[in-house]
Parts: C-alpha cells; structure tokens; sequence
C-alpha cells in the first residue's frame, strides 16, 4: 500500500512568516523534495533539500528537513486554512538555539 501523495506535492507556495521572512517554497511533484528560495531579505538564498513527510489530518502534513548549514525545519502546513506552525533551530551563541513561528500561505501555482 502506497502512502497518499501530499497536498502540497508538485505546487509553489508564497510562505510568509510572522517576523517578517518570505520564502518561494516549489515542491517537487512527489512531494519528496523542496526547493526553497529566500525573498526580501534573505533574497539570492535558496536549497534543494529532501524532505520528511507525514500526514497528520485531514489537508494537514507535518514537513521537516535539514539544511546544508545545519538549520533544521519541522512544521505543520494546514492546506485548508492555508496556514503554517514552523519551528527551527540553528546554531547561536551560547549553543542551539529553537524559535517557533507561525505563518499563511499562498498558492502561487
């Protein structure tokens, strides 16, 4: 029995965070890979990475992967109300540093 294929796979998603970073998150139509690409400020950044994919409700995927420079992502994206709970973390001073975000959506293609 296969897994179902996640909502989100093979759509380009304009992510807009509640501190103000914006992401063009592309997915691949397997919904297995990301390519993500910083805008505004964090514009010129972007990773293909592969992801970690569960669904944990109905239009509801929880997504997590790794970044090259050793940020982790994990977050929920809620489909339906095009909604997202992300929480990071990254090395800073003093040692590993969590932040928990949230953010909307926008379906871009």
């Amino acid at each position: 029995m296969t897994a179902p294929l996640p909502g989100f796979a093979g759509h380009t998603y304009l992510f807009q965070v509640d501190n103000g970073a914006a992401f063009r998150n592309s997915y691949a139509a397997d919904g297995t890979r990301l390519r993500w690409e910083g805008l505004g400020e964090s514009a010129g950044q972007f990773e293909d990475v592969a992801l970690h994919v569960a669904q944990v409700g109905p239009e509801q995927w929880f997504v997590s992967w790794t970044e090259q420079s050793g940020i982790t992502v994990s977050h929920v994206m809620d489909l339906a109300a095009l909604t997202v709970r992300v929480f990071w973390t990254y090395e800073g001073e003093g040692g590993r540093v969590g932040e928990l975000h949230t953010g909307t959506l926008q379906q871009l293609g």
